[in-house]
């Protein structure tokens, strides 16, 4: 009831501002959603207890084709999202999230895929003596990323229109610190939205069937950041990663990628360290090498200046038994001028992830 009461509280303060203030080619959008925390891991179980709740406050601005990419896109929108989340276990607490996204169209503009990305903070993360049940938030501050499908039409009533669908909620500190089984929540959601502009521009429509290309290009990446093991309290260890790959563009949407990485995981070194001393029936000497080598291919979507990188992998050198030999890495990628990129990226073996990786690099 306190959720739906502060959804009316927060669309009532929508309707006074909307009313006072004009912003061109923009528009607001409230969602209520409920549902369910998705059952990925059993260790989890414990945790699940009632029906997720929350609300999605979202601002958007609209393109209408004054660049090549908006019309390569069907004329997306992108925007600011702020959400909340009562997760109905007083174990888990709270989450407030604050996401960038992306809102892409098919089926006439019908139906609506929103992309979001961001940074969400739990009112009550994992303690050791005062919250030992809470094994999926290690921290207060998570990584979170949500995906919207909705059926949406606008200008109803005047400039409100509605929407609704399915929401995808996920949260993760991707092992910053332990323990981070993570949480996915499961949702439908029903929202309303309000165009501050009476009328939309008319979309642009000036592209051609050119084909474009580029030669071979090559890459040299340098990440780092902060994880642990699964091991509580075993600390937390800078990691260091260098990458070089060649990369041909196919497309202005897409290229795609070949290359080898060395991986320098401190977490791992004192891992192996650990698991020689406490578990000596796993035949572990301690002298282990901590370091890896991996070759991956991989593939780049171009979004204006930023990217969206997949890629697969596979450890060549691999001294160490540790989540197996293959991994993937998405993320995002964003490019200053011609040559060089900052990258936000998160490494996982299969479902399990491993590490946030912070990259620079230069494209030659």
């Amino acid at each position: 009831m306190k959720v739906k009461l502060l959804f009316a509280f927060v669309f009532a303060t929508l309707i006074g501002y909307a009313q006072e203030e004009k912003s061109s080619r923009s528009y607001l959008d409230l969602n209520y959603f409920k549902g369910n925390i998705a059952l990925h891991n059993d260790d989890i179980l414990h945790l699940i207890q009632g029906h997720p709740e929350g609300f999605i406050l979202s601002w958007n601005q609209k393109t209408f084709g004054e660049e090549d990419w908006q019309q390569r896109y069907n004329y997306p929108d992108y925007g600011v999202s702020f959400s909340y989340q009562n997760l109905k276990n007083s174990v888990l607490g709270n989450n407030y999230g604050l996401y960038a996204h992306f809102n892409f169209y098919f089926f006439k503009r019908n139906l609506m895929m929103r992309i979001g990305q961001g940074l969400a903070y739990t009112t009550n993360p994992y303690d050791k003596e005062e919250n030992f049940k809470n094994i999926a938030f290690g921290s207060k501050f998570l990584s979170s990323t949500f995906l919207m499908l909705n059926y949406k039409k606008e200008r109803i009533i005047d400039n409100f229109g509605i929407q609704a669908g399915l929401s995808l909620i996920h949260y993760s500190n991707a092992n910053v610190k332990a323990p981070n089984t993570s949480v996915n929540s499961i949702t439908f959601n029903v929202g309303l939205n309000y165009n501050f502009e009476d009328e939309d521009l008319e979309y642009i429509d000036t592209l051609t069937d050119e084909k474009y290309t580029e030669p071979i290009r090559y890459n040299v990446v340098f990440r780092s950041g902060i994880n642990e093991s699964d091991i509580i309290d075993s600390g937390q260890f800078p990691f260091y990663i260098v990458s070089a790959y060649a990369d041909k563009r196919l497309s202005h949407k897409s290229a795609i990628q070949l290359g080898a990485e060395v991986f320098f995981s401190n977490f791992l070194k004192e891992l192996i360290r650990f698991k020689s001393i406490a578990f000596p029936e796993e035949n572990i000497s301690g002298d282990e090498d901590f370091k890896r080598v991996g070759v991956f291919a991989g593939h780049e979507l171009f979004i204006n200046k930023f990217s969206v990188l997949t890629q697969l992998g596979y450890y060549v050198y691999y001294p160490y038994d540790f989540e197996g030999r293959t991994y993937f890495r998405v993320g995002l990628k964003r490019y200053f001028g011609k040559k060089w990129f900052g990258a936000m990226t998160l490494k996982s073996h299969g479902a399990k992830a491993e590490a946030v990786e912070f990259g620079v690099g230069i494209r030659l």
